[in-house]
């Protein structure tokens, strides 16, 4: 934290009396977390905003949590529900936590949409999943389940799996129901149907369109070939994700994390696993440190190459998939042997790794490193150079720094603004301090930027891994904390607590204390969080899953608007969006 900045504790205490603004005691992450009361919430939040010194510029994330089943509470308020702000101080270089509590019967705030509009999405993912209201939103309606649903399934008293619900059934009237809900009206969003007597057009791209990349609708609203609007409808591929990290014990819900940006394969064992670490207090030995980064820095890469080859066809132009394509299968080759596994490893561990690197793993990636350079050299000729692509790209679905941060824009898609800002090197986790690269910046913030900066991400991927290899850690793979690792096999013959120990941990699962941790990591599309609530069992109390798709996928409206058809396919797939990654 910059030293001319006060502490915000000290700041809140001077700007709000007693009652308003109240610290909770310190959480397993560090963050400064404060409860406010609900009717000076927004008050509050503006001034982190705009008031303080080194402000809290960006709404990181918002979301909230059924209290009704918890056990554990201490200096917490007696709410049913409390709703959770994640701030971040990009000056300060902090996040900060912002909590408050909710009965029951009252079961509505004000909404904050008018100071970031980031939150809309947020705030209607809070409404669709729990049932709190907000009001002053410009649309307050589900977002991620069908309008037809009956229920708010992240709260506690909703079924977790399909076995707890009655047998599906499609009677007629019920599917003329849900038809119905599928169809646009426009003046539900604010828009006319006609002006100046011309009728405008709405056309729906998507949901099965391969511009869109997955199962994603949009309605454009069209004056001619001109988008004067555009809605985006998402939820297609909602799994539950966070649902399932309530069912699951602490070490199962490691493979489901694979599946949320499923092109990022072990980068999100990682982020969920950061914060598990900080709420169980265990620390990663140096040589396992080294393999995460080893291994992360090769899917940012596997999964930059899949976003290169798609981008290009995406703007016409076929080879490059190929191509980008086949370097791909060559660095699945080496996740193959390493891991056991390619597209979903599930690799990661507590406190460290599965097992160790097996031999010969220096030589396929010394080959790998070799062998990589010159492809992207020839891509730069093939595709960034293409004077099409740089037609089409060039001071198209630019916005600034400013906007960026308002939307809660993170990664690759920040940096081409013009901002060096990389967690990597801001908030450094799993030893990347130990590690010499540059972050790639663009300056205009456009489509063209968005792919220069991936670009030269990847270069600097291969950077980090040659510096895995020359300087790799001796030692254990994994910690020996109890909660990561069973006690050894030899030790359970000796004594009945140990042979106790290790067959509670091996069968229910670690039992992690009671607390709460956020865990983020600079991720390939941007920021992705976990934060994760124990009750003192063995599994999560709660687990919200903050990715940075659902606020990069939010923003298109704001920059589509006033271009063309082909415009916006560009727009999208210089985005590299998953929607597992927005629908979770």
């Amino acid at each position: 934290m910059a030293a001319s900045a006060p502490p915000v504790a000290d700041v809140l205490r001077d700007r709000f009396e007693a009652g308003a603004v109240t610290a909770a005691p310190e959480a397993r992450d560090s963050i400064p977390t404060f409860w406010v009361a609900r009717e000076r919430l927004r008050e509050v939040l503006g001034y982190l905003k705009a008031g303080v010194e080194r402000p809290y510029a960006m709404l990181y994330d918002l979301t909230a949590i059924d209290e009704r089943n918890r056990t554990h509470r201490e200096g917490e308020p007696a709410g049913d529900f409390t709703v959770v702000y994640h701030l971040l101080s990009f000056e300060r270089n902090e996040y900060l936590r912002i909590k408050t509590s909710l009965d029951s019967g009252a079961l509505s705030l004000d909404s904050i949409t008018s100071l970031w509009p980031g939150a809309n999405w947020y705030e209607r993912e809070v409404w669709d999943m729990f049932g709190i209201a907000f009001s002053g939103h410009p649309y307050l309606q589900r977002i991620l389940m069908p309008k037809t649903w009956v229920g708010h399934p992240l709260r506690k008293d909703h079924p977790a799996r399909a076995t707890e619900m009655g047998p599906f059934e499609l009677p007629q009237e019920k599917e003329d129901t849900e038809q119905e809900a599928l169809r646009f009206r426009p003046e539900d969003w604010g828009m006319q149907r006609t002006r100046a007597g011309a009728d405008f057009i709405f056309l729906n791209l998507g949901p099965q369109h391969p511009g869109t990349h997955g199962v994603l609708r949009i309605v454009l609203q069209l004056d001619g070939e001109e988008i004067l609007d555009a809605v985006p409808e998402i939820g297609f591929h909602h799994r539950g994700a966070e649902k399932m990290g309530e069912r699951q014990t602490w070490h199962t819900y490691i493979p489901y994390t694979d599946r949320v940006d499923y092109l990022g394969g072990v980068m999100n064992n990682l982020a969920y696993l950061t914060a598990l670490e900080k709420l169980a207090g265990i620390s990663v030995p140096p040589r396992a440190q080294a393999i995460r980064v080893l291994m992360s820095e090769l899917f940012r890469i596997i999964s930059h190459l899949v976003w290169y080859g798609t981008f290009a066809q995406d703007l016409g132009q076929l080879s490059p998939v190929f191509y980008t394509f086949n370097d791909r299968e060559r660095a699945f080759g080496i996740v193959e042997a390493v891991c056991g596994a390619r597209m979903h490893p599930n690799w990661f561990r507590f406190g460290g790794v599965a097992q160790d690197l097996p031999h010969g793993w220096e030589k396929m990636f010394r080959d790998f490193i070799a062998y990589f350079p010159p492809k992207l050299a020839e891509y730069d000729r093939t595709v960034l150079r293409n004077r099409i692509f740089r037609a089409r790209t060039k001071g198209v679905g630019a916005y600034t720094t400013s906007e960026a941060v308002e939307w809660g824009v993170t990664g690759p898609n920040l940096r081409a603004c013009g901002f060096e800002w990389d967690f990597r090197k801001r908030q450094p986790y799993s030893g990347y301090e130990q590690f010499e690269f540059d972050i790639p910046t663009g300056q205009h913030g456009d489509c063209y930027d968005r792919a220069l900066v991936r670009v030269e991400e990847m270069r600097q991927s291969l950077r980090i891994i040659e510096q895995c290899v020359d300087h790799m850690p001796e030692g254990p793979y994994k910690s020996d904390h109890p909660l990561a690792t069973p006690p050894l096999k030899d030790r359970t013959m000796h004594d009945i607590e140990t042979l106790i120990t290790h067959f509670l941990g091996v069968s229910w699962g670690p039992v992690v204390p009671p607390g709460e941790a956020l865990g983020a990591i600079e991720a390939t599309k941007g920021n992705n969080g976990y934060y994760l609530i124990s009750d003192g069992g063995t599994a999560s109390y709660r687990t919200r899953i903050r990715t940075p798709s659902f606020p990069h996928l939010q923003m298109l409206p704001l920059i589509c608007r006033g271009r063309t058809i082909p415009d916006l396919l560009a727009i999208l797939g210089a985005m590299d969006y998953v929607l597992a990654d927005v629908d979770r």
